[in-house]
C-alpha cells in the first residue's frame, strides 16, 4: 500500500521523493510557495450595502466560520485589504464611494460580486437609481449567484477565489502596475469618466436635431 499523501499540497509533482522522506522533506516552486500563502491570508474589507451583508456577517461568525481560510482579518481601511466582497444593491450614489475604496486596496487584489444585485442588478435592475452589475465599473473576480446566496454559497465563491490565486504566478501578478479607475460623476445620473467622449457626441448630435427642428418649425 502507498504512503503517499493524498493532498499534494505544496509538493511539485516534478520531482519524487523518497517514501522515508514524504512527510519530512517538500520540493515546490516559489509560486506555489507564494500563492499557498496568499490563497490563506485574503483580508476582505469591512463593508456591506444591503441584505447580503446579513449572510456575510453570518459566513465571519461561529456556525459557518470562515477564518478557517485565513479571511476573517476584515479591515475597516481599504489600504490594509486584498478583497472586496459587494455585498448588496449597488445604487448610483454608492459607484463613487466603491471605486474609491477599489482604487484604495493592496495589490494585488480581487472582486466578489456577491448576489443577483451586485452581479447584475438583481429585481431592481430596472430601477432608475440602481447599477446593472458593479463589472461596469471594476474588474470582477468571481460571481455569487442568489438572493441572497447563502453563507455556503458565499465560501464556495471563496474557495472559487482561492483556486484563481493558486494558479497565478508572481510574474503574472507583478508584471504589469495597478491603474486607476476614474471615479464616477454623480450628477443627474451617473456618469462614467471613460464615456465622457461618448456623452460629448451624443450632446451634440442631441443639439443640431434640437436646433434642425427649430429651423423647420421657424420656417413653417
Amino acid at each position: 500500500m502507498s504512503t503517499k499523501p493524498k493532498d499534494e499540497g505544496l509538493n511539485s509533482p516534478k520531482y519524487d521523493i523518497p517514501e522515508e522522506l514524504q512527510n519530512t522533506v517538500t520540493i515546490t516552486t516559489l509560486d506555489k510557495i507564494y500563492n499557498w500563502g496568499r490563497r490563506n491570508s485574503l483580508w476582505p474589507m469591512m463593508f456591506g450595502l444591503a441584505c447580503c451583508a446579513i449572510e456575510m456577517i453570518c459566513t465571519a461568525a461561529a456556525r459557518f466560520d470562515f477564518a478557517r481560510f485565513g479571511m476573517e482579518v476584515m479591515r475597516p481601511s481599504p489600504r490594509q485589504s486584498d478583497v472586496m466582497i459587494v455585498a448588496g444593491t449597488v445604487t448610483k450614489k454608492m459607484v463613487p464611494q466603491i471605486v474609491r475604496l477599489y482604487n484604495q486596496m493592496a495589490s494585488p487584489k480581487y472582486v466578489v460580486a456577491m448576489g443577483a444585485c451586485a452581479s447584475g442588478g438583481g429585481p431592481f435592475k430596472e430601477g432608475y437609481n440602481v447599477v446593472s452589475g458593479i463589472d461596469k465599473y471594476i474588474p470582477v473576480d468571481v460571481y455569487i449567484p442568489g438572493c441572497p446566496p447563502t453563507p455556503q454559497a458565499l465560501i464556495y465563491g471563496l474557495m472559487k477565489l482561492q483556486e484563481k490565486v493558486d494558479k497565478q504566478t508572481i510574474k503574472e501578478v507583478y508584471s504589469r502596475p495597478d491603474e486607476m479607475i476614474p471615479v464616477p460623476v454623480l450628477g443627474p445620473d451617473i456618469m462614467d469618466p471613460r464615456e465622457y467622449d461618448q456623452i460629448r457626441e451624443y450632446a451634440r448630435q442631441k443639439a443640431e436635431q434640437e436646433a434642425a427642428a427649430a429651423a423647420e418649425a421657424a420656417q413653417a
